[in-house]
């Protein structure tokens, strides 16, 4: 119980901090990341906030998984739905820094918000974002992961940008940094359930004899008896009368 517990406090922790390094990218004007320059290309064209449009994307991508047979867990569904809540929220919250400094500042904190976010929900086990879950659905099927991302994320940040979604150097430098920040950051936060224990080897049953192992008891003779005498060799084993 304490360690779903803590699982369901690292995936929710981690969804509240995606939200925030989106925004914080955002808010830089210095580039989003693929993903986000569509979301925000979108956002600009059609309406809505930007934190609808991942909600409506991540929901869209979640249903492209039903014919690859992929399955979600609580935390694909609650990344479909929070972190668009988050982005929104922050982006609410924060305010637009005009000094290129800050800008930057926002910028690096993003990206390394994002690397440590990125490695708390899907450390926490429960299911992976819609995203993941579609690229790495994609290269179970025998391509590589890397073609596939490569492909996805160039595929909607093209569409982005001609819908008017903003790339710059943040968008290269989150390209290039957040897959490090993952590898690094991963391991450290995966939460290790406990291995059950073998079950323990049946013992062999005991003999049907007494359940010594040994040889069975002789029977010892009641007091008074007499004692049969045993036929002589050669006849039989019957007593002529």
């Amino acid at each position: 119980m304490a360690l779903m517990v803590r699982r369901l406090v690292q995936l929710y922790v981690g969804l509240a901090l995606y939200g925030l390094g989106i925004a914080l990218q955002v808010s830089s004007g210095l580039g989003n990341d693929p993903w986000d320059v569509f979301h925000q290309g979108l956002s600009r064209r059609f309406g809505l906030s930007m934190g609808a449009w991942i909600i409506i994307t991540g929901a869209v991508v979640m249903l492209a998984w039903i014919p690859m047979r992929q399955r979600p867990g609580i935390g694909t569904v609650s990344n479909v739905v929070l972190v668009g809540v988050f982005a929104d929220l922050f982006l609410w919250l924060l305010p637009a820094p005009d000094a290129l400094a800050g800008r930057w500042a926002f910028l690096i904190a993003a990206v390394l918000v994002g690397g440590f976010a990125t490695g708390c929900y899907i450390g926490a086990g429960l299911g992976p974002g819609p995203r993941d879950g579609l690229m790495t659905r994609l290269a179970a099927r025998g391509h590589s992961i890397r073609v596939v991302r490569t492909a996805i994320e160039l595929s909607v940040l093209a569409v982005g940008w001609l819908l008017g979604g903003t790339v710059g150097i943040g968008t290269v430098l989150y390209a290039v940094a957040i897959g490090p920040l993952t590898h690094v950051l991963l391991p450290r936060l995966t939460v290790r359930t406990p291995t059950p224990a073998p079950a323990p080897e049946p013992e062999p049953a005991a003999p049907a004899s007494g359940g010594t192992g040994g040889p069975p008891a002789r029977r010892r003779p009641r007091a008074g008896a007499r004692r049969r005498p045993s036929a002589p060799p050669g006849c039989g084993g019957r007593r002529r009368g």
